[in-house]
């Protein structure tokens, strides 16, 4: 595949990317910038949602209208630097794992949560389950759209997520931090298997939504194998703990995939920076400061930012304007290369006036 219907020269812009996931300094941040698509490359129906579907980005469960959904995400987009046409409509929410090991799904408008299953923890089993409803839903749905992404668009991994996260959702957060007191060596046990679990899933998906070069994609693309790793619940735990519990999780996860980030959130999980930065294989941060605080681009985040770029990591960061590019530019200049930004702009000729900026 040397083109994408909906990015005719993406050969060159993953050739970009894969220069830079292997070091190569390219004079410039890594651009994923989207716009309005203006010209219409495939007209695809709208598809009425289905009676009963609350949540359709979500946990909808109509196999059709979820393909038809991804389709149109990927069409009505156009990409620019190194933005890759994607969808993801297999994805059935944040913890899509714990959904495959025992969760249901609750849909509320706007919303959905997962239902702790894990009651007694002397008898449940955490167990790999082909005929689990959600695991059928997540295949199908990436075999029904794969037969219209072909030379068009690639998919997205779901949001599987692991370690800690899985558990709380499988178990209940504030049940799970009085297991961490309680049943510490319950918990390990937990986190091990579901490390292996995780990779079950991985691997199926993989193999079904890889590119022909083996590149895979979670917010941006890698030439191989990536992993998007988190510890949300690490905010209401000590850097200790996190030591003990999700760092052999991290570490494990980052030798079985050939490319990851960490997905940073919120300033009480800054405390374990120091401890994510010293993954000898975790490639990239991507920082998300949650609610009622300064976005991402802020100055105030610069000195964490030179301290990841510092210990070999990149940075991920997500722009809401694009005036913020050339503020990042001037504050890091030669280190500039360390990064991978997402914008999103209103018209083709405002998202090339970007590329030309960051490379002057």
């Amino acid at each position: 595949m040397s083109t994408l219907l909906y990015r005719p020269d993406w050969e060159e812009a993953r050739d970009r990317l894969t220069r830079w996931w292997h070091g190569e300094d390219l004079g410039r941040a890594m651009l994923q910038i989207a716009t309005p698509r203006e010209v219409v490359v495939e007209p695809i129906e709208q598809m009425p949602v289905p009676p009963g579907v609350i949540c359709p980005n979500y946990t909808a469960r109509d196999i059709d209208f979820r393909v038809n959904l991804a389709r149109r995400q990927a069409a009505d987009i156009c990409y620019f630097g190194e933005a890759v046409p994607r969808a993801l409509p297999g994805d059935l929410g944040p913890n899509t794992l714990a959904l495959f090991l025992g969760c249901d799904g609750v849909e509320m408008p706007g919303t959905v949560w997962f239902r702790p299953c894990i009651t007694d923890t002397d008898s449940f089993a955490l167990r790999y389950d082909p005929d689990n409803f959600y695991w059928q839903v997540c295949k199908r749905l990436h075999e029904e759209s794969l037969k219209f992404s072909s030379g068009k668009w690639l998919h997205q991994f779901p949001d599987l997520i692991e370690g800690l996260d899985t558990l709380a959702a499988l178990r209940g957060s504030q049940q799970l931090l009085v297991d961490l007191l309680d049943r510490p060596e319950w918990v390990h046990t937990c986190l091990q298997q579901i490390t292996q679990l995780y990779f079950r899933y991985y691997d199926v998906l993989y193999d079904l939504i890889r590119d022909e070069i083996g590149g895979s994609v979670f917010w941006c693309w890698a030439p191989g194998r990536l992993g998007k790793l988190q510890c949300d619940i690490s905010c209401s735990i000590s850097p200790a703990m996190f030591r003990d519990f999700m760092m052999p999780v991290l570490q494990e996860m980052t030798e079985r995939t050939s490319y990851s980030l960490y997905h940073l959130d919120g300033p009480a999980a800054t405390v374990h920076l120091e401890a994510l930065l010293s993954l000898p294989r975790l490639g990239m941060v991507q920082w998300i400061p949650g609610a009622g605080v300064e976005p991402a681009w802020h100055s105030r985040y610069w000195p964490m930012y030179h301290d990841i770029i510092e210990a070999g990591k990149r940075v991920m960061i997500f722009l809401d304007d694009v005036k913020q590019l050339s503020e990042l530019k001037r504050e890091f200049a030669e280190k500039s290369q360390s990064f991978i930004i997402s914008v999103y702009v209103h018209t083709p000729a405002e998202a090339q006036r970007c590329i030309k900026m960051m490379e002057l």
